[in-house]
């Protein structure tokens, strides 16, 4: 990946398709999370409809799904398949993985074979849709896992589009997406990297003392548009945290365009706006010293 090439790099990008016809989560809370965001453009994008998408705007994209068996009782899509896909696109695509806690020793030898044989960069976490709260300890053999290999943690706080609206929002539970849960985490493991996703409403105070506070955590400014960004995240951006927040879309919900034409007209400085854009993710990922890789 050539950096310089780069004019930034959205770290939370969606696979919801894969090659084979089969979608993240089923079809009733596609379309919740679709009437959520109000989203009208092609909802399951596959792995090589986003590295065209973002090739064309010269930004590097973070790709993921949500391994979710046990919270959702939906096949997941295949991580490994996802970063070998992405591995066909290295000038822009930056894979993550996802492995369901629930699966025990079953997901730490997983997340190691994703990292040492197909190249998974991070991992990605969402604590309400996959039913678990971060800081149990008997997660903490994955953190463990996660740490010594290197790479970072990226978790969903917050509220969440998926299952809004619906009866009992399909029984998803925010609680577990509370960012004070993975301050834990952020305490007990001081050499992962972590990246709190979203806006964190609302406990958006919480995320922005953690990441103050641990030298480990980042915040990711995905899935709202920037002009409907909380103040004091905008603030805490401007200052403290300048070199802690990351751009991020939450594509296909939410697209580069929009994201980063409302950014254009946010109050930040413009000494800050390259940190956001790219160099806090840089750093974050590890980038910096493989610039020409």
């Amino acid at each position: 990946m050539d950096l310089d090439q780069l004019d930034a790099i959205d770290v939370h990008v969606h696979v919801e398709q894969d090659s084979h016809g089969c979608f993240s989560v089923d079809q009733e809370l596609l379309d919740a999370s679709a009437k959520y965001f109000r989203a009208d453009q092609d909802r399951t994008p596959t792995v090589a409809d986003i590295a065209e998408h973002y090739r064309a705007r010269r930004t590097a994209a973070v790709v993921f799904t949500v391994d979710a068996p046990a919270g959702t009782g939906h096949a997941p899509l295949s991580s490994e398949e996802i970063a070998d896909q992405a591995a066909e696109h290295p000038d822009v695509l930056i894979p993550f993985g996802s492995v369901d806690p629930h699966a025990g020793k079953a997901a730490v030898a997983r997340a190691r074979r994703l990292v040492d044989e197909h190249g998974v960069r991070g991992f990605k976490f969402h604590p309400s849709l996959q039913a678990f709260e971060p800081n149990d300890v008997r997660f903490y053999p994955l953190y463990d896992a996660i740490q010594e290999l290197g790479v970072p943690a990226l978790f969903h706080t917050g509220q969440t589009g998926i299952g809004a609206g619906l009866p009992g929002g399909r029984g998803i539970k925010l609680r577990y997406s509370d960012p004070m849960l993975i301050d834990d985490v952020a305490a007990d493991f001081p050499y992962l990297t972590i990246v709190l996703a979203h806006p964190s409403v609302p406990w958006q105070d919480e995320a922005i003392s953690i990441a103050t506070h641990k030298p480990n955590v980042y915040i990711d400014l995905s899935g709202w548009s920037p002009k409907y960004f909380p103040p004091q995240l905008v603030k805490a951006a401007n200052s403290l945290l300048k070199r802690k927040v990351l751009f991020g879309s939450d594509f296909p919900v939410l697209t580069p365009d929009r994201w980063q034409a409302d950014f254009a007209k946010l109050e930040i400085k413009d000494e800050v706006r390259p940190l956001i854009l790219k160099e806090n993710a840089m750093r974050m990922l590890g980038l910096e010293r493989s610039a020409s890789s």
